[in-house]
């Protein structure tokens, strides 16, 4: 099976947490607590854990979301269809950041019901998800963090 990653991240209710990821996302379920709940999201293990600790809704995608990368530009569009098909919030919307330069690549996000922030990418060029070290862009300048 090799190495998957594993991200755990906090959520204030199970039954609308569920409805994002396993309805909304596709992720399958892996275990479930009244506090925990462990889910498949495309082969890596994602963990809800609940809190009661105040989760804001935040002002900027930065410093902190997770996501996928898709290495097809057809299954990106698919996750686009299938979030807008689900009726999912999105944080901003599809676009397209760096056009028409190597680090070129098509972009949303979504904020689950707990305000995390996902996003979900397909860049232009392959080796520009991890080489192109000669470009120093990453993320935006002007956004607030």
């Amino acid at each position: 099976m090799g190495v998957l990653f594993h991200v755990a991240f906090p959520m204030k209710n199970v039954e609308e947490t569920k409805r994002f990821y396993v309805e909304g996302l596709g992720c399958a379920i892996g275990r479930e607590s009244k506090v925990a709940l462990t889910l498949n999201l495309e082969g890596h293990q994602i963990v809800a854990q609940m809190t009661s600790e105040s989760v804001e809704k935040p002002k900027s995608i930065y410093p902190r979301h997770f996501g996928l990368v898709f290495t097809s530009k057809e299954e990106w569009q698919t996750m686009v269809d299938r979030a807008k098909d689900k009726k999912l919030s999105f944080f901003k919307e599809p676009s397209t950041r760096f056009a028409g330069s190597p680090l070129e690549h098509h972009t949303f996000f979504l904020e689950d019901p707990a305000h995390n922030l996902l996003e979900f990418k397909h860049y232009t060029k392959e080796s520009a998800i991890f080489g192109e070290r000669n470009f120093s862009d990453v993320g935006d300048a002007d956004e607030p963090r």
